[in-house]
């Protein structure tokens, strides 16, 4: 490890280091400004945009590790102990000041900051919390921060930590305790989750009491590696649903697992296919928006996993079409929220405009754009589905079909 290099060098490996952490989006946080004349940043602009907010906004964040250097040797980690890369590490000094930089260059709207455990774990969120109240307090910046924390250190760090972040987040990895002993023994589930509870309670005890310091208004999150072990969808989606249900997290991140150089023999040789993390997204989606139960979204899947050919909610619906067709003049709105092809913003305008006129199959098309997908689900004024449920062949009427990509589409 260096810390002698130059910092533009060291920008280079540590921002590369951490593009391994998915959980870095911006949204919840309080919106502050600095139109008073006083204070550095903002936590409500646009700007070079790389994180999305449930909003539409982009907001960039400086994305980048304290140092890639670590005493841990977890075996799916490219920083780990013994993996052979080139290490670096900021000071303290030299976040603030790249942070305060970028900002006024407009690069960037917010600082999200992990680091490798280095010295121990108080150590380590030592040099996280310094650099958080550095910004505040010293510069009063006020744009974004997002901390990851470490479950090991001290919980009076882990609290300072976010009297100053905007969001807090532990990653634990891998979906069982079991997996999380085989390939990084030095970590401890319980621990993790742990943290997770005090973070949460910290949290709720501020939001209850206008009074109390703000702590990590946009709540905390954490990220599961999926494909690193033999972890069916439904075991990594049951996992996510008890952290929701727990400790009230605002995402779960999913992150298709990659090979890494000279990788443990225990990790597999093939990377997990990016589709299957996209499924894992819309089933957590599902869930955290349209009423869906883990268990209804798991339950008859062929070995656990969800079907990597169409989306969950479409796969559900054809699983259960005994639920179906749903009459868009009558049905209510979880029912609505269940058929393919209509999402959350197309069924509160359904449900406002049926209450002026009956709905027909024109209608639908006018407030979704289309139907065809809806259409074998869905009974109108002027449209009835009759036995298309029946047919064998609609999972291939109302699948997307296959598309051959262009060399210079």
């Amino acid at each position: 490890m260096s810390r002698s290099l130059p910092v533009p060098e060291k920008l280079t490996i540590l921002a590369d280091a951490a593009k391994y952490d998915a959980s870095c989006a911006s949204s919840g946080g309080t919106k502050r400004n600095s139109r008073d004349g006083q204070g550095i940043g903002s936590s409500t602009g646009n700007g070079i945009c790389h994180s999305y907010t449930p909003d539409g906004r982009c907001v960039s964040l400086l994305k980048i590790l304290l140092t890639n250097s670590c005493i841990f040797d977890c075996g799916y980690c490219i920083n780990r102990r013994s993996s052979n890369v080139r290490r670096a590490r900021f000071t303290v000094e030299e976040v603030v000041n790249l942070t305060l930089a970028f900002y006024k260059r407009n690069y960037i709207e917010g600082l999200f900051l992990s680091s490798g455990i280095i010295r121990s774990p108080d150590y380590t969120m030592e040099q996280l919390v310094r650099v958080a109240r550095d910004l505040r307090q010293v510069h009063d910046f006020r744009g974004y921060i997002h901390l990851k924390t470490i479950p090991e250190a001290d919980p009076d760090l882990v609290r300072q930590a976010g009297l100053y972040a905007d969001r807090l987040s532990i990653n634990i990895e891998l979906p069982t305790p079991e997996s999380l002993r085989r390939y990084a023994p030095e970590k401890d589930a319980a621990s993790i989750q742990d943290t997770m509870g005090s973070l949460g309670a910290c949290i709720e005890e501020s939001k209850a009491d206008r009074r109390a310091p703000r702590f990590a208004p946009a709540g905390q999150s954490t990220q599961l590696i999926v494909g690193a072990d033999a972890s069916s969808d439904a075991t990594v989606l049951g996992t996510a649903g008890s952290l929701y249900h727990r400790y009230a997290l605002r995402r779960v991140y999913y992150s298709a697992f990659s090979p890494i150089p000279d990788s443990s023999a225990i990790l597999p040789a093939r990377p997990a296919p990016l589709v299957r993390e996209n499924r894992l997204y819309q089933a957590d989606w599902l869930i955290r928006y349209y009423g869906f139960s883990v268990e209804e979204i798991t339950d008859g899947l062929d070995g656990g996993m969800l079907d990597l050919a169409v989306d969950p909610k479409l796969d559900w619906a054809l699983r259960h079409r005994d639920q179906f067709p749903a009459d868009v003049n009558a049905a209510d709105r979880e029912l609505l929220l269940r058929v393919p092809g209509l999402g959350q913003r197309t069924v509160d305008k359904l449900l406002q405009a049926r209450r002026h006129r009956t709905l027909r199959l024109d209608d639908i098309k006018r407030l979704s754009g289309t139907v065809q997908r809806a259409r074998p689900f869905i009974v109108t004024a002027d449209h009835r589905p009759t036995r298309l449920l029946d047919r064998s062949a609609l999972r291939g009427m109302v699948a997307p079909k296959a598309e051959q990509m262009t060399l210079f589409g």
